[in-house]
């Protein structure tokens, strides 16, 4: 009998559908429960084992799948134990020694299973556990697995022990998870938990944020409102004689030395320190946790923390989160509100100072996370190549290393030319900065934000918060605070182009910032106002730096690149995405066996993907196609170059193989609709060029497919964006 805990009737009903869906035959395998922090989805699961156990069939074990961070398995177990003593509970090291028992609930710390380390088990280990799941279904035994986060641990290696149990029955429990048609799905709603009394009436974002004023210092502005909220808070706890001390979380996305530091330094300022307790930091690689942190009148005011502990970690007493940037525009992750979202009694008091719980963040973006594969529109199968397509090779690039693109000098001019062209620059710097500010360009003073402030029912509406919630901030720049903002800006616009940092630093300073080289110079910007005009600008500049890249630069490849050539051979398994489809049809064309319509829908295929496949099945003259992968060493590759000469690899879709032994590779892109080019790849041009000269180097048949009508159309003669033009010619009168 499950006792000690009040029931409520959300999780009594999210029971009662549990136990109908995994009794009943029919029902799909994986059922997704999306239940908010908060809604007790471990006594919901621990009351589900036990009805379970109760009512129906008895040869069934349950495995219990646990994040590794906060030691989540054992709370679990404990959890259980305490509830509902009769159940035998297990971990995992006693379950490969008495095997998966019928009636048994073994709890699994992921890390056990799918990490490398003294923590992971030993490969004769590993196969010792596969070889009791074997024999427990040998014996008869069914498994229900229950994965508790399992968001944060989609890896291959948790696939297959997955995958292992082959269970009836798969129950995921996550606050991020989407309804997909291949799932069952139950959804308990923030409004019920509410309605409780088990987490705050609302979520309030940046109160007493102004607008009027300048920030000096992002971290001493939101760290004395968080005080001052929590100083508020403890008041009104006194006043009802409630023994609550509230806790302040201070988050940091990277946990960067000098930004702690900093913000260890503005708390001693403040009177809160290690010594005196007022402090607690828990991070990778240093923690000081006081041992009455979790206690409802614990001593810690602030603990200093990263993601880490957002899962598996309960303190009902945090009340106020802030969230510090550290590296320019990061989003803010809405699973951890969870950690201050708890009332600390499992109810409200009446008081909205106490009923809320408080967030301030100068972020801009608010999401819902990493999703698991699970919860995506699709599942994945394994497929095995047809023996006819198992001796297929081709030689495939990859980048060479001895090679390093344009000099400086050769890209600065590049960037400067395009700038020169694109915004009508010339001697005249006032005339330049207003037409830059014309072409969207901001040169403020000061970085400026838009923020989030007010008050959030719910995190869907945090999620959802428009522009009736937004508000603008300026902070003065701080050439040493904001020094890795600029930092995370220059990378930004590396990772677009693949250009070293120091690189587009020194051409982003030669054109805008004062110094004494004057050539190529736009605008004389003094130092702080440099940092504020990259900062502010760097989607603007991403995009142009994108565009200068994506000019006509690979016909010179030829004469000064040599890519590393190895030999490509089609995998002799291969795992496709699918989704479910109304009838299914088998694909006799494809290259692997058991291809069928279901890998080719609107959610696992583009359109001119899905026309070209379906041609190629109508084809008289074809032996097999093959679907290339998007990425990764074991897939055909051709090196490109782009306007900079620097490499990336390109993996064109298909390979097609005729009944004559003729090879054609083709790449399929958005095609025109309504006059309208559908194509996004800026690199087109740089790719086409590449594909040409590495078809005319091995012999091969070749094209670029796109789309009009429903009808596909091939270019291989020489590039052209638009299909009006003659060297697009039908698909059908080439192959």
């Amino acid at each position: 009998m499950v006792g000690k805990i009040k029931d409520y009737e959300f999780q009594t009903q999210c029971v009662e559908y549990l136990i109908n869906k995994t009794v009943d035959a029919v029902s799909k395998q994986v059922i997704t429960v999306k239940a908010p922090t908060g809604a007790g989805k471990t006594v919901i699961l621990i009351k589900y084992v036990d009805e379970f156990l109760k009512n129906t069939a008895k040869n069934t074990a349950f495995v219990w799948l646990c994040p590794g961070k906060g030691n989540l398995e054992e709370q679990s177990k404990e959890k259980m134990e305490e509830m509902a003593s009769h159940i035998d509970t297990r971990n995992l090291m006693y379950s490969m020694m008495a095997g998966f028992e019928q009636g048994s609930v073994t709890f699994i710390n992921w890390e056990l299973v799918t990490k490398k380390g003294n923590t992971a088990l030993k490969d004769s280990e590993r196969s010792n556990l596969f070889e009791k799941i074997a024999e427990a279904h040998k014996d008869g035994v069914e498994f229900v697995v229950i994965i508790d986060e399992e968001h944060l641990n989609n890896t291959k290696k948790a696939d297959d022990v997955i995958s292992a149990f082959a269970a009836k029955n798969i129950i995921r429990v996550s606050a991020t998870a989407n309804k997909v048609p291949h799932q069952e799905y139950y959804e308990i709603s923030e409004d019920d938990v509410i309605g409780a009394g088990l987490i705050t009436r609302a979520i309030y974002v940046n109160e007493g944020v102004d607008e009027r004023k300048q920030i000096q210092n992002d971290y001493e502005y939101l760290l004395d409102l968080a005080d001052d909220k929590r100083k508020e808070i403890t008041e009104a706890y006194t006043r009802l004689e409630v023994n609550v001390r509230p806790l302040v979380l201070i988050q940091f996305p990277m946990g960067q030395p000098e930004t702690i530091k900093a913000v260890e330094e503005k708390l001693s300022d403040m009177g809160y320190t290690y010594d005196n307790g007022m402090v607690n930091i828990w991070m990778s690689n240093e923690k000081i946790v006081s041992e009455d942190l979790t206690k409802l009148n614990g001593a810690p005011a602030f603990l200093l923390m990263k993601q880490a502990i957002s899962a598996g970690w309960d303190c009902p007493r945090a009340k106020i989160l802030v969230k510090l940037r550290e590296g320019g525009n990061e989003d803010f992750q809405i699973q951890t509100i969870g950690r201050i979202r708890r009332m600390p009694e499992g109810k409200h008091y009446g008081l909205n100072i106490l009923d809320y719980c408080y967030i301030y963040t100068l972020d801009t973006q608010y999401k819902m996370g990493m999703l698991s594969s699970l919860d995506k529109a699709y599942q994945v199968r394994r497929l095995f190549l047809r023996e006819e397509a198992k001796d297929f090779t081709l030689p495939k690039e990859m980048r060479d290393l001895d090679f390093d693109g344009l000099g400086e000098r050769e890209t600065l001019e590049k960037v400067y030319d395009y700038f020169k062209k694109t915004y009508n620059l010339s001697l005249d710097k006032k005339v330049n900065q207003e037409n830059l500010e014309a072409g969207g360009y901001n040169f403020s003073h000061e970085i400026d934000n838009k923020i989030l402030q007010g008050i959030f029912k719910t995190t869907k509406d945090l999620v959802h918060g428009g522009s009736d919630y937004q508000i603008k901030i300026k902070t003065a720049v701080n050439t040493h605070t904001h020094g890795i903002y600029l930092l995370h800006s220059v990378d930004e616009i590396k990772k677009a182009t693949g250009m070293q940092s120091q690189k587009v630093k020194n051409i982003l300073r030669r054109m805008f910032s004062k110094g004494k080289k004057r050539k190529y110079k736009f605008i004389e910007l003094e130092n702080s106002d440099f940092y504020a005009f990259v900062i502010n600008n760097v989607k603007k500049l991403k995009k142009d730096f994108k565009n200068v890249t994506s000019q006509m630069g690979g016909q010179q490849m030829t004469f000064i690149l040599h890519p590393k050539t190895l030999n490509f051979y089609i995998p002799e398994m291969e795992i496709y995405k699918f989704s479910e489809v109304k009838n299914r049809q088998l694909l006799c064309m494809n290259a692997y066996k058991e291809y069928t319509n279901e890998f080719v829908t609107n959610r696992t295929r583009s359109k001119p993907e899905r026309l070209f496949e379906r041609y190629c099945e109508n084809s008289d003259s074809i032996e097999w196609v093959y679907k290339n992968g998007d990425s990764g060493q074991q897939y055909l590759s051709i090196v490109y170059t782009d306007a900079f000469l620097n490499q990336w690899l390109f993996y064109p879709d298909y390979i097609v193989h005729l009944k004559d032994g003729t090879n054609w590779i083709i790449e399929t892109k958005g095609g025109e609709i309504s006059g309208h080019s559908k194509n996004i790849d800026m690199q087109i041009g740089n790719k086409f060029n590449a594909f040409k000269q590495y078809a005319e180097k091995y012999n091969l048949h070749w094209g670029f497919v796109r789309d009009i009508d429903e009808e596909l159309y091939i270019n291989n003669t020489e590039f052209i964006n638009e299909m009006s033009d003659d060297r697009w010619r039908p698909l059908k009168e080439e192959l």
